[in-house]
């Protein structure tokens, strides 16, 4: 099934091969016609996340870069859509000499192209390969059948791992392979066998379970690798080398290495659980409701970077998730105070806007710590526009085009795109460098006076209105290059504990062992506030 883990378990087999010295890259390949993840909507299919090249991808790269601690590439991400690009572009080129161009050979050969020039670009001796969707999906069919073909071509340095779900029903107690022993012979139909499968469960599997799964579905019992649910996902790499994941995998590929060392990664992880002091975080957002259930998903970078800082800060951030909708009348706003900090994340569109305008007023006033991502940070700027600058009707013409004030504006560049309709790939993506002003919380947080931070963005704050807005008390401490875009704006310390926003999304490059100082910074704000 859909979301069993299969992201976390390359992740995390990633590390170990990692931290046992061998070169790696990690793939992702998505099964879904979309040429990238820009496209969809969060509560349809969890947060986009966008490499340093400004490549948007599934929210798996995000974790394979959390747990490597590097940025990926372009070659490690892969979509149908890509590949069936590429090879209509071919077609058209007559780069196939005029032969029938059809699903078999050419996609799938164009599927095992991409695989090992992901390999050969980043010079890794282990490639690590997801296929997403699930057994027996007719979407992923093909990218099973090339890796089939992979196997056959290099029999010795092929392996294939299947992570699946092993259910305990309430009513039985009991721990059952059988859905587990079907899906492995409906792997087998497509002509692959599974040399490990990963148990995933509630708890971890007992010896008789993986030898009745040996039996069934012949693999190794030591091949059998328990996957229980744990408190964090960043367990998961201490637990698969308790149950000597590394050893199997490295001896299976005939390589020989050291023991993984996870020394500093098994000190995060027990950072990570301390339990006091608690501070609480509402985090302000619109893509939360899917039915009758919450999508914490869409923020998936927002919470982990909070994680991350609040390990370095030495506090257990209490995420709460607020509909931006139930303030929309300026109603209800009472219950923010029972907040350290506030966040209100990136977004799109109009849904929810008021209430978030209305609660990041509140912060302001009432001395809350305040961080805004993106969206966050144009919205506060047109808070404090409206109710201390006095601009009535000031907003951004991406909700109001006619607004009296436009204090946020589409990026020129980005008219032309808008107007033709061309919305895919088209933002102002991925990594670029801002210059920080001394003296500033920014400056002191980060401790150097330039940076790159990652971007996912068409609309930008009007230059004709910066003056007014500092002139005003707005301190934009982060500017690009050229000081025409404003890439953070903050309100002095002795005005407000901690009123910051960026342009920029600083949560796409937090990770467990270098947090993001800015995160670090807002908690540190919110544990003062909190007074533990």
């Amino acid at each position: 099934m859909s979301g069993v883990g299969k992201g976390i378990a390359v992740s995390s087999l990633g590390l170990i091969l990692k931290q046992r010295g061998f070169g790696v890259n990690l793939v992702k390949i998505d099964p879904y016609l979309n040429v990238d993840a820009g496209t969809m909507n969060p509560t349809e299919h969890g947060e986009t996340f966008v490499l340093a090249s400004g490549l948007e991808t599934d929210q798996d790269m995000g974790n394979y870069e959390r747990f490597l601690g590097r940025d990926l590439t372009n070659e490690d991400y892969m979509t149908s859509g890509m590949v069936y690009q590429t090879v209509i572009e071919n077609e058209r080129a007559l780069k196939y000499g005029g032969k029938c161009v059809e699903a078999i050979p050419h996609v799938r050969d164009e599927i095992l192209r991409r695989i090992e020039a992901a390999a050969e670009h980043n010079g890794s001796q282990i490639s690590v390969i997801e296929v997403g969707g699930t057994v027996g999906d007719f979407q992923n069919a093909l990218f099973i059948d090339a890796a089939r073909v992979m196997k056959m071509r290099h029999p010795a340095d092929v392996l294939f791992v299947m992570v699946s779900y092993l259910p305990v029903p309430g009513t039985l107690g009991e721990m059952k392979t059988k859905p587990t022993q079907s899906a492995v012979r409906e792997l087998n139909s497509y002509g692959v066998q599974p040399d490990f499968i990963v148990a995933r469960s509630t708890g971890p599997i007992d010896d008789r379970r993986k030898e009745k799964l040996a039996i069934s579905c012949n693999v190794l019992p030591e091949h059998v690798i328990a996957a229980p649910d744990v408190e964090s996902i960043y367990d998961v790499p201490v637990n698969f080398e308790k149950d000597n994941f590394g050893d199997a995998i490295t001896n299976a590929l005939g390589l020989s290495g050291n023991r993984a060392d996870l020394r500093e990664w098994e000190d995060f992880v027990k950072r990570l659980k301390i339990t006091e002091p608690e501070v609480r975080i509402g985090i302000v957002g619109k893509y939360f409701d899917t039915g009758d259930y919450i999508l914490s998903d869409a923020y998936l970078s927002v919470i982990e970077a909070l994680k991350f800082s609040g390990a370095e800060a030495g506090v257990k951030p209490k995420i709460d998730w607020i509909n931006a909708k139930d303030f929309q009348n300026g109603e209800g706003l009472q219950t923010l105070k029972e907040y350290d900090g506030i966040i209100v994340p990136g977004g799109f569109g109009e849904t929810g806007i008021e209430g978030k305008i209305h609660a990041i007023r509140f912060a302001r006033e009432n001395k809350i710590p305040y961080f805004g991502l993106c969206y966050g940070m144009q919205l506060a700027v047109i808070e404090y526009a409206r109710n201390v600058l006095g601009l009535e009707g000031a907003h951004t013409v991406e909700i109001n085009p006619a607004a009296p004030h436009a204090i946020v504006d589409v990026m020129p560049e980005q008219k032309d795109v808008i107007a033709e309709g061309k919305y895919g790939g088209t933002m102002r993506l991925g990594v670029y460098t801002a210059e920080l002003a001394k003296g500033t919380i920014a400056r002191e947080a980060y401790g150097k006076d330039t940076i790159e931070e990652r971007h996912r963005h068409r609309y930008e704050i009007n230059p004709d209105y910066i003056a007014q807005l500092e002139q005003g008390g707005v301190i934009f401490s982060g500017k690009s290059p050229s000081g025409v875009l404003m890439e953070i704006a903050e309100l002095p310390k002795d005005v407000h504990p901690f009123f910051l926003g960026t342009q920029f999304h600083p949560e796409l490059q937090a990770r467990p062992l270098t947090p993001h100082p800015l995160f670090t910074a807002f908690l540190e704000a919110s544990k003062k506030r909190s007074g533990k």
